[in-house]
């Protein structure tokens, strides 16, 4: 027999705006439709993008003081932080029309356990090669926070950038987002199909997290000048050769940004 009851007056679970159900203590109603798409068109190469702003979302990966913040892990290792700078600029300008537009704003960060329960050998050789000098965990000299920590000022969002409570924020502990978080879980919940990528470093967390979405099926734009990286200028050429070539499409935050005022 068909239920008639207005599924409206049945209470509402899951937060997500597109997948939840309504129940009673008679029904489970499980048939929420999804919103009709709002479709844009995204120019970028090898071609230009028609994604639903209802299925998109925004990754901005690891834009932390650890590597974009003077005293932070790259700036004691000697190195020039300054490139992985380069994003806040675009991403506080595409930020707040993709808010408006109902787009997720995710949030993905190292935020490693005090304990490092999580770390295999591996992992903790990748930044302490020689076993010498300032790993994860460890403490900063010039301000004592620990590396890449969950909840230190090494592993915070840089000040600079548009960040906001109702933003949502996953920790990693892996170079990829998707490894041992619960990333993908947040955007099945969502009903993401394309999800636009920034942070840094191209070459390596974005990429990697990247390729793993694409291997899970998602539809992958790499925002260009939303990324950034303190390796050598031929490692991001490879990137996006191998993501237009093989992993998805490569655009940037001004046609992003065109795109929505197209669409209204």
């Amino acid at each position: 027999m068909a239920d008639t009851m207005d599924s409206s007056k049945r209470a509402k679970l899951g937060n997500s705006p597109t997948f939840y159900w309504r129940v009673d203590e008679k029904t489970v109603d499980m048939s929420m439709p999804l919103p009709e798409p709002r479709r844009i068109t995204i120019a970028g190469e090898p071609q230009s993008v028609i994604c639903d702003l209802n299925r998109t979302a925004l990754i901005v990966i690891d834009m932390q003081n650890d590597f974009c913040a003077k005293d932070g892990w790259v700036d004691q290792l000697g190195q020039d932080y300054t490139p992985d700078r380069r994003p806040i600029e675009p991403l506080n300008g595409l930020i707040p029309p993709l808010r408006q537009a109902g787009v997720p704003i995710i949030w993905v960060n190292w935020g490693n356990r005090p304990d490092l329960m999580n770390m295999a050998p591996n992992q903790i050789h990748l930044y302490k090669p020689e076993g010498t000098g300032v790993g994860l965990g460890e403490p900063l000299p010039a301000n004592g926070a620990p590396v890449l920590q969950k909840d230190s000022w090494a592993a915070a969002i840089v000040d600079e950038l548009d960040t906001d409570p109702a933003d949502i924020y996953v920790d990693k502990y892996r170079i990829s987002g998707f490894w041992d978080t619960p990333l993908e879980s947040i955007l099945k919940n969502l009903g993401t199909r394309t999800i636009l990528f920034a942070g840094v470093n191209t070459d390596q967390c974005v990429f990697c997290s990247l390729t793993d979405a694409n291997f899970l099926g998602y539809g992958c734009i790499l925002l260009e000048d939303c990324c950034a990286t303190t390796s050598p200028d031929f490692c991001t050429e490879a990137t996006l050769w191998n993501v237009k070539n093989c992993y998805g499409f490569v655009s940037d935050s001004g046609r992003v940004r065109a795109a929505l005022e197209e669409a209204g």
